[in-house]
């Protein structure tokens, strides 16, 4: 399960009315002919590409061995929270899954005024505009039907919001307003959450109702089902290589952490989604196994021969701290044995179809 801090924006509020709007996602189109990624910021600050990025980030309140601090890499993608002193030195220990941008425009009272724009070309496929709903509050998300896939970018924390589901935008299209919404968040740190990510699995609204408590407003576009690759290095780099392509991307800057064994591929519809992963045959009855990057992110999978009962870890990057610190507690052990957690077990199940 992903974390329910209010910075990483995955818990939904049990008792929040249903306000948000869905438009169905469609069926899975295996590799397409999409356009190419054109990418540009979402706001107007653009401090990411200067020489002093804590100008782009919004600063996280830390408070770690009595020391209170505000650091700007608490916006950053990655792990980038919760700092532990372990066997393999300092350490990070939860994931942020995408950048916390910092207003450049407040009106008299403070209140943010920078207007957010779609970051690529795109469809409206999600909007919550109750804000009470999850900890991302008023959240757009937007699928892009690029080369190699649809991948699709998350707006969070919003004041207001212009669009509606089934809504085609351009790139750099107005879809709402940088605010302040969702639990823990303030006035002062008021700021813009930016994901982009890859779908995990058309079920995921049965897969709630069997495995997770509260109520599940968002349909498959809760964020529980979307993960979420390095938005700020994807911009970077796409500003260098205009040809860029996710696959590309995901494969140089995500590379395996961990590989689990799962006993039936047929209902790997992220391999159907995201056909670069798949190192093999379509999926089919039998066993795969799938690498992951330390993100949780599905970055290869292959068939493999013989019988699997149950998911398995079947290698993992030997570390001397506990991988759980290392993997969004999905795992479990340390040095080079590892198991799977219940959230971790839970994950695959997703993942794997198997609910």
């Amino acid at each position: 399960m992903k974390f329910l801090a209010c910075h990483t924006m995955r818990s939904i509020y049990r008792n929040a009315l249903p306000f948000c709007t869905i438009i169905a996602l469609g069926s899975i189109h295996p590799l397409h002919a999409g356009d190419a990624m054109k990418l540009s910021l979402p706001t107007e600050n653009t401090s990411i590409f200067s020489s002093d990025p804590s100008q782009f980030y919004m600063y996280t309140d830390r408070s770690f061995e009595g020391r209170s601090t505000k650091p700007w890499e608490g916006g950053t993608y990655g792990f980038s929270r919760n700092p532990k002193r372990t066997a393999e030195g300092l350490i990070n220990t939860k994931l942020h899954e995408g950048i916390d941008i910092r207003p450049i425009r407040r009106d008299a009272n403070g209140v943010p005024q920078d207007p957010v724009r779609s970051i690529s070309d795109g469809k409206v496929v999600h909007t919550c505009i109750h804000s009470n709903h999850s900890n991302y509050g008023r959240y757009v998300v937007i699928e892009h039907p690029w080369k190699d896939g649809s991948y699709y970018s998350l707006y969070a924390h919003l004041s207001s919001i212009s669009v509606k589901p089934g809504q085609d935008v351009k790139r750099g299209a107005p879809i709402g307003v940088l605010g302040y919404t969702g639990r823990g968040i303030n006035l002062t740190r008021a700021h813009l959450h930016l994901e982009i990510n890859l779908f995990l699995h058309s079920g995921f609204p049965r897969y709630h109702d069997k495995a997770l408590s509260g109520t599940n407003h968002h349909g498959v576009f809760n964020g529980l089902n979307l993960v979420g690759v390095d938005v700020a290095e994807l911009f970077k780099q796409s500003r260098q290589d205009s040809g860029l392509t996710m696959a590309e991307f995901i494969t140089k800057n995500h590379p395996p952490h961990y590989r689990v064994a799962i006993p039936d591929g047929s209902r790997l519809e992220i391999v159907a989604r995201y056909p670069w992963i798949s190192k093999g045959k379509k999926p089919s009855s039998g066993p795969w196994e799938i690498s992951f990057s330390r993100e949780g992110i599905p970055v290869a999978a292959r068939p493999i021969s013989g019988t699997i009962q149950r998911p398995v870890v079947t290698w993992v990057k030997p570390s001397k701290t506990y991988h759980s610190y290392l993997t969004k507690g999905y795992l479990t052990g340390s040095g080079s044995k590892a198991g799977l957690s219940s959230s971790g077990m839970s994950y695959i199940q997703l993942l794997s179809g198997r609910f």
